[in-house]
């Protein structure tokens, strides 16, 4: 009888302690990335429009060595510095770009998301050509960022959500050729002021996981950021940015991590042209290494991870880039086109990215080149017909300076 109680106690007791046994801890949560290709200026310089008519297919041929390098990108912005507004503009001509309607389903075809519609030619073709761009981005499924159908819609962030990630985007201008902003309630291009930027930025920050700024700001055709440049990174890093995209100078200016109240964010001050016509006569052999410098780009590869201590931005990467442009032919088809300069072994090759490489690190300063001892006799105009480009669905898943440039045909 004893050893039956004896037995009895030990089963309870044994039961109870499997009954109060804390749960085994939970497998820490297994990290996520998040990563983000970032290129420069999308300019339609008329020879642009010309190569990509002449190109088998269209805009996507332009830049298709970059096609692998958007495939392993879970988010993909560029500037577009262009109203698509065929409907409600003109034709474009030099400083006053339009873009053929082809041209934003082939974005979205190439693998673009978001794409900086606050610049200065934001109202090249007037804010009925702002609100066209809007509705076509809007069409296929492309953001709009720094411009909107009113002031709050373009002031608001844009969050998106990849990978368990919540990324915020915000963008401003601090340069108008047109500042057409009229009343509030209607088509509008954020402006850059800096204080109502950084409250922003703070207010934005506790809602996500990453944020990112595009600024089009600075000075065109000029290697080193401004002093008030600086200064406003410091601040915005401070307030919560990662990561700022600037563009507008039309060349590369440097990359660099700021550090500021504690926090560490990546400031690119400029990206450079993505692909323009402009130092389309550059000629390697006779002139100067700086007479190609709004040839040179970059595509900036972001990579933030996410674990159990939160998120942050892991890792800023750049890969070369430069528009090979056939121009000095003279003849046949026009063929404008950018090429990942890593991926070739040829002299050419390793001059730009020794240039590129010393304008990142800050290195370059003062270019004394002036274009105009280059200037060459205009290539005949072209009558462009028009090409149609079928989008097909992306699966979503990295100081003494020259004076602007002659206009561009």
């Amino acid at each position: 009888m004893r050893r039956a109680v004896l037995f009895a106690t030990g089963l309870f007791l044994a039961l109870g302690c499997q009954r109060k046994a804390a749960p085994p801890p939970a497998s820490p949560a297994a990290p996520v990335e998040l990563r983000l290709v970032a290129v420069g200026d999308i300019m339609m310089h008329q020879d642009v429009k010309a190569s990509a008519q002449d190109a088998p297919g269209g805009f996507p041929d332009l830049w298709r060595d970059l096609a692998p390098l958007f495939q392993k990108a879970d988010l993909v912005f560029g500037n577009l510095e262009t109203p698509v507004a065929p409907r409600s503009g003109g034709p474009g001509r030099p400083f006053l770009f339009n873009a053929p309607e082809v041209l934003v389903p082939a974005l979205k075809q190439s693998g673009f998301h978001i794409l900086a519609t606050a610049n200065n030619h934001a109202y090249d073709q007037g804010p009925k050509g702002l609100v066209e761009t809007l509705e076509r981005l809007r069409q296929q499924g492309l953001h709009a960022l720094g411009s909107g159908m009113s002031r709050a819609e373009a002031d608001s962030p844009c969050i998106l959500e990849r990978n368990g990630l919540r990324i915020g985007f915000l963008g401003a201008t601090d340069v108008f050729n047109s500042r057409l902003n009229r009343q509030e309630s209607g088509p509008w291009v954020s402006a850059l002021d800096e204080d109502r930027l950084v409250e922003t930025v703070r207010r934005l920050r506790p809602q996500v996981d990453a944020l990112v700024l595009s600024l089009h700001w600075g000075n065109e055709y000029q290697h080193q950021p401004s002093q008030r440049q600086r200064e406003i990174a410091s601040r915005l890093v401070e307030a919560g940015a990662d990561l700022i995209l600037g563009h507008h100078p039309h060349v590369l200016q440097p990359l660099a991590w700021v550090e500021a109240g504690g926090r560490k964010g990546a400031v690119a001050y400029s990206l450079g042209n993505f692909i323009s016509n402009q130092d389309r006569t550059y000629d390697p052999g006779s002139m100067p290494e700086q007479a190609g410098d709004s040839r040179d780009s970059v595509a900036l590869m972001a990579t933030w991870v996410k674990d159990g201590a939160g998120a942050r931005l892991a890792e800023v990467k750049v890969e070369a880039l430069w528009t090979e442009n056939n121009w000095r032919k003279r003849s046949g088809d026009r063929e404008i086109r950018v090429v990942r300069i890593g991926q070739q072994a040829n002299s050419l090759a390793r001059l730009r990215q020794q240039r590129i490489q010393a304008t990142l690190d800050g290195r370059l300063h003062t270019d004394t080149f002036r274009m105009a001892a280059f200037r060459p006799k205009p290539r005949p105009k072209r009558r462009l017909a028009p090409v149609t480009v079928e989008a097909e669905p992306v699966a979503e898943p990295s100081v003494a300076v020259p004076p602007p440039p002659e206009p561009q045909p």
